[in-house]
């Protein structure tokens, strides 16, 4: 009997009837997500194979990796893998996947739409039409043609974004720690800036870089300061690459005209959170929604499903992590 563990809020008995459907038998699936600690660690100490929390509230760190004497493989049914200690992983033999690429249309369109949404004034727009109001003159709209688009992170992402602007005639200027290729700046038509030269450059800086050490906090007060006033900011990354604090005092003081932010340093977002404070049409708050439409959730089971599935049959999964 082959032993799995979910550890994210999938019934078991889908996950047995997807890899079935795969030519894979013989499967025992146990689903831990509403387990108490101790029934976790006792599933975890015989699980061959983990799928992990799409949600990330069940991280599997060094502690949880000392008692995984069995496993060889884990899967994440989603981009992000914060919560897993890949290093540990690895130390003890465990290969682990993402479903990396999976989302990356509807970030890439959510991102875009975000953008709109704050040039245009549509919270505004929406909020006082449906009070009864005619403030015509007053919403103020402005055109995303001619803005300075500022891009962190160039990887699928930040390429998908890149590659939906580039019709709005709009300038795209990016930043990675690694510069792309000058075949792949002409084909995406983006040129490279210098960190703190695109923030003091872009009209509206959107984030698409992944949680690292380096990457922690990389939006702080000081950083927010050094943006172009009157610029915008969307975070459809970490919730934790931003200071909240820093965006919520910059969105107050205007030093910056607005901010869509997706992902949150807490989630689900705790009623302490400072952005909630910040009464303005000109924030827009969305529950870490960007990355799961209903294509994209597809997606991710089907890929999450055929890596478990090649790895029992001893081919070699898909986005591997290490």
């Amino acid at each position: 009997m082959i032993k799995i563990v979910s550890m994210s809020p999938l019934p078991g008995e889908f996950i047995q009837g997807m890899l079935e459907s795969k030519g894979v038998e013989g499967v025992e699936v146990v689903n831990t997500n509403f387990c108490p600690p101790e029934e976790i660690n006792n599933a975890l100490r015989e699980a061959e194979y983990i799928v992990a929390d799409f949600s990330f509230h069940n991280k599997i760190d060094s502690k949880t990796v000392e008692l995984l004497e069995n496993t060889r493989f884990i899967q994440q049914p989603s981009v992000g893998y914060q919560h897993i200690d890949v290093e540990a992983c690895t130390k003890v033999g465990i290969k682990v996947a993402n479903c990396a690429g999976a989302n990356t249309v509807d970030v890439a369109e959510h991102t875009v739409m975000s953008g709109l949404c704050l040039l245009k004034n549509i919270m505004m727009s929406n909020r006082t039409t449906r009070q009864g109001e005619w403030r015509q003159m007053e919403i103020g709209p402005v055109e995303l043609g001619g803005k300075v688009w500022g891009i962190i992170g160039m990887g699928r992402i930040g390429k998908a974004v890149a590659e939906r602007l580039n019709p709005f005639s709009v300038e795209l200027v990016y930043y990675k720690p690694t510069r792309l290729s000058a075949d792949e700046e002409n084909k995406l038509n983006v040129t490279y800036r210098q960190f703190f030269d695109l923030l003091r450059e872009a009209d509206i800086l959107s984030l698409h870089c992944p949680l690292t050490p380096e990457t922690k906090n990389l939006m702080d007060a000081d950083n927010i300061a050094s943006m172009k006033s009157g610029a915008m900011l969307i975070n459809v990354s970490r919730g934790e690459i931003v200071d909240e604090q820093a965006l919520a005092d910059a969105l107050r003081k205007g030093k910056l005209a607005g901010a869509a932010v997706d992902v949150f340093s807490d989630e689900p977002i705790t009623s302490d959170n400072p952005l909630l404070k910040v009464d303005s049409d000109n924030l827009i708050l969305s529950p870490h929604v960007a990355g799961v439409s209903e294509e994209s959730k597809t997606r991710i089971m089907n890929m999450s499903i055929d890596n478990l599935a090649k790895f029992i049959k001893g081919e070699t999964p898909d986005s591997l992590i290490n």
